[in-house]
């Protein structure tokens, strides 16, 4: 393709540069609007600027795209719900032996996580279970972040769902979702155990504590979550303390009620001698009034006891009501939970039936958004609840974005400059040559960190695929397969250079009372040497 006119080739470069500053670097200070905003401008000046017409704006949106995004994104919300991915995070500390076990568990539950259910989202349910771990077995978080990130980059390489570049190839390319698993998965789980075993070799010290002190660590942290959620240490004291006080108060009290209760048998005694020398003054009149009172005496006695007898019979009664009361209220609240339970279980059944139903429907080659669109849908449906709130949590900017990147890569490749680099370095960069597929991959990782991978897929996928196809089917089946490959891993060569690095570094600083903040260079230092080797290693497995 020929440059366009000058007037174009300028303006439309402008429009690119301003996408780029803004998609790189979304809080520059002459223009802090962000990624999204900076997405639209870009779009908007190639349309205000003539690099494309309105109608060629809109053509340029890809639907299928944005449809497999919106549905894998609903998907994910309600596994999300239905604790999914909590049930993951209770995987990495079950039954752990050790330091270099946890890690190696997080890189495959990551990896693995990511491939179906996209990279971002396993980093954002995933990073507080990693740092809440971590602190269980007394352990710096920076290398299971590490892990966590960079195998949740190349986990999610082996899937068209596994993270956006994917999506736009295999909707581009046409490759099936067996065909692209088929052709990546080999070299994403060599990739994931090299990675593991580079982060083991280069934080062995830390990750080699001895066992007691794990344990040491695990059942502090046992105790404190007992102490949180059973009972009080000073709860505990405060009712000691109370017992004591009654016992002494006891021990006080207990010598003035028995002087009390002398004094009343000696009071006792004065009456009865007093009624003895009375008895002998008169003893007719005396037996008389004593017989009287005496059958007073049992009357009232009688019907004393009678009305106390109806009184306890009544209480007992009353009680024996409040008692069956109480047992048919548990019954009903029982029952009541009990129903609640197999709902929420038959609940989650289905979300788990209906995503594996989606997974299967992808493999067996059927239309990639519209499968994934159905499984949202039906997901929603099977939820008989006002989808709203599962709906707001939707990251619509980043549909947004993609419109906007749409647009202004296009108006970009109309400008004919990528096509001219292209044709500089096609003739190196052929993929039936060793050095040609070594060339292409440099190309891809260079541009990948400095224009984002999506952009790079945008501007190099066609071109790429197009040179692949001169020489034969599958070769251009291969170029697509190495793009996608080479564009994900790069994402592990520096922090910013995947979303999922930056929703790692900013889920763990913000996490409450596990914050960490893991540095540029903490992750540059692993990132340089893993995306290396693990990169060659998969060019050399990819068919």
């Amino acid at each position: 393709m020929v440059l366009a006119s000058t007037e174009k080739v300028v303006l439309g470069s402008i429009a690119f540069a301003i996408f780029w500053a803004l998609a790189v670097f979304p809080a520059v200070p002459f223009l802090p609007i962000g990624r999204t905003a900076g997405s639209l401008l870009g779009a908007m000046l190639m349309v205000v600027f003539g690099v494309v017409s309105p109608d060629q704006a809109y053509a340029a949106i890809d639907l299928p795209i944005l449809g497999l995004l919106f549905g894998t994104m609903v998907v994910s919300i309600y596994l999300e719900r239905a604790d999914m991915f909590k049930y993951l995070g209770m995987m990495l500390s079950w039954k752990s032996k050790g330091a270099k076990d946890l890690l190696c568990r997080i890189c495959l539950i990551s990896a693995i996580s990511s491939a179906l259910f996209t990279n971002d989202t396993s980093c954002v349910v995933l990073t507080e279970f990693v740092l809440k771990t971590a602190r269980q077995h007394n352990l710096p978080p920076h290398p299971f972040l590490l892990a966590l990130a960079s195998s949740a980059n190349i986990g999610s390489s082996a899937t068209p769902i596994g993270n956006p570049q994917n999506l736009v190839i295999a909707i581009q390319s046409k490759i099936s979702f067996g065909n692209f698993l088929i052709g990546i998965l080999p070299a994403m789980l060599i990739g994931v155990f090299v990675n593991a075993l580079i982060l083991i070799c280069m934080y062995w010290k830390l990750l080699s504590i001895q066992k007691d002190e794990e344990d040491v660590a695990v059942e502090v942290f046992t105790q404190e979550e007992m102490n949180a959620h059973r009972f009080s240490p000073t709860t505990l004291s405060h009712t000691s303390e109370d017992l004591n006080s009654r016992l002494e108060l006891m021990a006080v009290q207990s010598p003035l009620h028995m002087n009390g209760n002398l004094g009343h048998v000696e009071a006792l005694r004065n009456r009865a001698i007093s009624s003895e020398t009375e008895i002998q003054k008169d003893p007719i009149v005396t037996l008389d009034s004593a017989r009287n009172s005496n059958a007073s005496k049992e009357a009232a006695k009688d019907v004393s006891t009678q009305v106390k007898e109806e009184t306890i019979l009544s209480k007992r009664f009353a009680s024996m009501d409040r008692l069956i009361d109480k047992l048919s209220v548990r019954s009903s609240e029982g029952k009541e939970d009990f129903i609640t339970k197999w709902k929420k279980l038959l609940w989650k059944s289905c979300v788990y039936l209906v995503t594996l139903g989606m997974l299967i429907a992808l493999l067996m080659g059927l239309n990639m958004s519209w499968t994934a669109i159905t499984a949202a849908l039906a997901l929603v449906v099977l939820d008989f609840k006002d989808a709203r709130p599962s709906l707001e949590k939707v990251s619509y900017s980043l549909l947004i974005f993609f419109c906007g990147m749409f647009i202004t890569v296009d108006g970009f490749n109309r400008t004919g400059i990528p096509s001219t680099l292209w044709d500089l370095m096609e003739p190196y960069s052929r993929i039936d040559h060793v050095s040609g597929i070594a060339i292409l991959a440099i190309v891809i990782l260079v541009m990948s960190n400095l224009a984002s991978n999506v952009p790079t897929v945008l501007l190099l996928g066609a071109r790429v695929a197009a040179s692949a196809a001169a020489i034969s089917a599958a070769d251009e089946k291969k170029a697509w397969l190495i793009l996608a490959w080479v564009s994900t891993i790069a994402g592990n060569l520096s922090l910013l250079g995947s979303a999922a690095n930056l929703i790692v570094c900013e889920q763990a600083r913000r996490a409450p009372q596990f914050g960490y903040t893991l540095s540029f260079w903490t992750h540059l230092k692993f990132g340089v040497p893993s995306t290396l080797i693990v990169t060659a290693i998969g060019l050399a497995l990819i068919r």
